[in-house]
């Protein structure tokens, strides 16, 4: 069975309504990243990044997968289907992509700040100050912050290093190191870039740009994936 790879960013799920950092002149709901998204924010003002992403788990929970999600869940009738996300929304899986890999962590999940390995699923949007693993220490968001090591890159690199196909779907292609990942992909298989402003990747072979939003251009792709009509 042929392994087809996703790689998708915040493209992926703008059109299901949820905000994205590019489309936001490097603003999020007029919050600085360096504000809400460091570990230095969360050492000066932990009740801040928690409303933060309070906010922005609240949103998740009001909207939908679209009809990109969707039509990447057709690909598993035919294909090992890996996808590896930027995303920390969860529509890949409420659309019923079965594997999936998040790079940059899971917003409806809190982890303790004393023990990373314990991390916890929430049912509700709000995490609050206060808030404590089951070893007293104060939860956070189960997020990569900007400056923080992203602990999942060698697993992606492994899987993009197997696969027959690649998609890459609704990245600006240049946030590292998430946007390095095609450079380890075989030259000889093809690969798909997704996205309103897809660019030519320098040294990337195979490689063709379809400069259309991921909910018009993934359904007819993935189409004719299955009908085996690689372009």
């Amino acid at each position: 069975m042929k392994r087809i790879v996703v790689l998708s960013g915040a493209g992926m799920s703008a059109e299901s309504g949820v905000s994205t950092f590019r489309d936001s002149n490097g603003l999020w709901h007029n919050h600085r990243i360096e504000e809400v998204a460091t570990p230095a924010a969360w050492e000066n003002n932990p009740k801040l990044v928690l409303e933060f992403y309070n906010q922005r788990r609240k949103q998740l929970f009001e909207v939908e997968p679209n009809a990109g999600h969707k039509a990447l869940v057709k690909l598993e009738e035919k294909f090992n289907v890996q996808i590896i996300t930027q995303n920390v929304d969860d529509l890949h899986e409420r659309a019923g992509s079965t594997n999936v890999l998040h790079l940059h962590g899971e917003l409806k999940k809190a982890r303790s700040t004393l023990d990373p390995t314990l991390v916890y699923t929430l049912d509700h949007w709000e995490l609050n100050w206060g808030d404590k693993c089951e070893k007293g220490s104060q939860l956070r968001p189960h997020i990569v912050w900007f400056g923080e090591s992203v602990p999942l890159i060698g697993e992606a690199v492994n899987i993009i290093s197997g696969a027959d196909v690649v998609l890459v779907i609704g990245t600006s292609m240049v946030v590292y190191p998430a946007a390095g990942l095609i450079g380890y992909a075989a030259d000889a298989i093809p690969k798909y870039y997704i996205d309103p402003k897809a660019f030519h990747v320098s040294g990337i072979s195979k490689l063709t740009a379809i400069r259309e939003k991921a909910g018009s251009a993934v359904p007819r792709l993935v189409e004719e994936l299955l009908a085996g009509g690689e372009r």
